[in-house]
């Protein structure tokens, strides 16, 4: 692959030793120095023998990344790969703080850490030109329930930075998932790089689902694990199979991924995902949920029609795309591939230029959503 010397370099490797999956990338990145590099992998590979691989190619530059559920690459929809991006040095600077332990998370030092990492990134990228625009990229562990108080707290140290990112996955294993950054994986951790370059930028969100007019309210849950007990007074898996109109069904990913329940807050719908159906009769979340919460069924969109007029969006904001960094919620995958549109989102993704990998979870400036596509444009 021949690429321009002020290209995003993108490569992936299916190569089942990490050492010979990364000598396959870095072969196709070519000779331009890189400001550094972001790479999401399949939880399948040694995470030890991962982390002394992607070193050895990424001495001197700032490496972050994670495990995911799926990834997104030159072929779309992809799995059990390895996938960098570089960020080349003559057109980017990219700087990075983990935050290696957030079961124990200060918001206070964090506020304080993300403010200097930002003070950073403005006198280190000055090199760049005299209008430099920063975006912060942010992978946090995707079964850490701790993905809100983290977003919220750096995007309001972050300021007028706006911050996008994803929640690692372990296919769909729920056991552990981890982060790299430091040159190593961390488990029970997030990284916030912030990508500086003078190249127009623009980070969204859009989601392909749409309240129904079934309601239904938490009765009963616990906050702190992200279970709902009841719904409308009732078990809650039974009640929520009987307002989506299919009692009787039995509940699975599947399931969850073509009927999301959906939340009203500041006049938007979002989904709240539900990560599992519990034998006690109980609903486990991808997000904060609490009682009193009212909550739609949601139903599916024309999603091609809705990527089109998303990505004419995006082009009027950066004009002719160099790369698209999504964060695709690994339902979204689901959803499509048992709706039998898997295949034109793929092409759909590959054509965009759209690289990246499905997230348990998005974060976009200060939320922590679900069952998004949401991403980071990067123009040429």
């Amino acid at each position: 692959m021949t690429l321009l010397a002020s290209a995003i370099a993108f490569s992936s490797s299916h190569a089942t030793d990490p050492g010979q999956a990364m000598d396959e990338i870095i072969a196709d990145f070519g000779d331009e120095p890189l400001a550094g590099m972001m790479m999401f992998c399949s939880h399948r590979f040694d995470r030890q023998e991962l982390a002394r691989a992607i070193n050895r190619c990424s001495e001197g530059i700032v490496a972050i990344g994670c495990t995911s559920s799926g990834e997104l690459t030159e072929q779309g929809y992809d799995q059990d790969s390895i996938s960098v991006i570089g960020f080349p040095a003559s057109g980017f600077h990219l700087t990075s703080h983990c935050f290696d332990d957030i079961d124990h998370f200060d918001p206070v030092a964090a506020r304080e850490a993300i403010r200097s990492l930002a003070a950073i990134a403005d006198r280190d990228s000055r090199h760049l030109g005299d209008r430099v625009n920063h975006v912060a990229l942010f992978l946090v562990d995707g079964l850490s329930h701790s993905e809100e108080l983290l977003t919220m707290t750096i995007q309001d140290a972050l300021g007028d930075i706006p911050l996008i990112g994803g929640s690692s996955g372990d296919g769909l294993m729920f056991r552990e998932t981890a982060i790299f950054e430091g040159g190593r994986f961390h488990g029970h951790a997030a990284v916030v790089a912030i990508l500086s370059t003078p190249r127009p930028m623009h980070v969204f969100k859009a989601q392909h689902y749409r309240p129904s007019t079934e309601k239904m309210v938490v009765t009963e849950a616990l906050p702190r694990d992200r279970v709902v007990t009841e719904i409308d007074a009732g078990p809650a898996a039974q009640e929520y199979l009987r307002l989506a109109g299919h009692a009787g069904e039995a509940l699975g990913i599947e399931f969850f991924a073509a009927h999301p329940p959906m939340v009203r807050a500041g006049g938007d719908y979002y989904v709240r995902s539900i990560q599992s159906a519990n034998a006690d009769g109980s609903l486990t979340f991808y997000c904060a949920i609490d009682e009193g919460i009212v909550l739609a069924v949601g139903e599916p969109i024309d999603r091609i029609t809705g990527m089109e007029a998303l990505f004419e969006d995006i082009s009027h904001h950066v004009g002719p795309i160099d790369r698209v960094i999504a964060f695709d919620c690994v339902l979204n995958r689901i959803d499509a591939e048992q709706r039998q549109i898997g295949r034109q989102v793929s092409e759909f993704y590959a054509r965009n230029r759209v690289i990246g990998f499905n997230t348990y979870g998005e974060q976009y400036h200060a939320l922590h959503v679900n069952q998004t596509f949401s991403g980071l444009a990067i123009g040429r």
